[in-house]
């Protein structure tokens, strides 16, 4: 049993995966799990019992990433932006929109990997920046509001990562509420209006989504965004 215990240990050193760091992932999958469902949140029962939504905030807290380690820290963060989102809402609950809080983005504060820092900072600052080629992250960090691509009923690992992300892309590209396309006119999203630049390293945003899409779309396409749906991703 010591053998065991031992050789796990090792391998969390080898990896750089602290013991709060390997709760962190465990807890927020077994979260996860239990209340999401078909891309939607059961606040309402997060805020009978929030136990478990607590301990992650603590945990998240405590967990300590590090870019040289790109995987483990995406991951860490991407699963840390959605807790704290779910937090924020749970907080206030019941309401019908992010954007009804005060500061959702840009002024409400967490505890997440020993900094204490805004949503906006999670997506902006550590994410975007550290990594500003990763268009992806737009398909995981998931602000509670419709209008984002769904949230996961698992935790982002550090190990599957990047089937995780291109699993997401793939789903949401290729969903034609999310991509609207009539004849030669394609209506995107507003997360490609708000963060053109992510999606335009290699072309233009028809360039990016045709790598992910089944069916492309025209190369000519006459682009437009329809508008975000701000209401709340609960479970109905």
């Amino acid at each position: 049993m010591k053998k065991i215990v031992f050789t796990i240990l090792i391998m969390c050193m080898h990896f750089g995966f602290s013991q709060e760091n390997q709760a962190f992932f465990s807890k927020a999958d077994a979260f996860f799990k239990t209340y999401v469902s078909n891309g939607r949140v059961n606040y309402k029962a997060i805020k009978e019992n929030p136990a478990s939504l607590d301990e992650l905030i603590s945990l998240a807290a405590n967990s300590k990433v590090s870019t040289s380690n790109a995987k483990e820290y995406q991951a860490f963060y991407i699963n840390a932006y959605n807790v704290a989102v779910i937090k924020g809402i749970v907080t206030k609950y019941p309401v019908k929109s992010p954007l009804d809080i005060k500061g959702f983005f840009d002024k409400n504060t967490y505890t997440l990997g020993g900094k204490k820092i805004t949503l906006n900072d999670v997506e902006n600052v550590l994410l975007r920046k550290n990594f500003p080629k990763e268009a992806r992250f737009h398909f995981v960090l998931v602000c509670a509001g419709l209008g984002c691509p769904p949230i996961i009923s698992e935790a982002y690992t550090p190990d599957l990562l990047e089937k995780q992300l291109q699993r997401q892309a793939v789903k949401a590209l290729n969903n034609p509420s999310f991509i609207k396309v009539k004849g030669n006119k394609v209506q995107l999203s507003q997360i490609f209006e708000w963060y053109k630049e992510d999606f335009t390293h290699e072309g233009n945003e028809i360039t990016y989504i045709n790598k992910f899409r089944k069916e492309p779309l025209p190369v000519k396409a006459k682009v437009s965004y329809y508008p975000y749906n701000w209401s709340l991703n609960k479970v109905k």
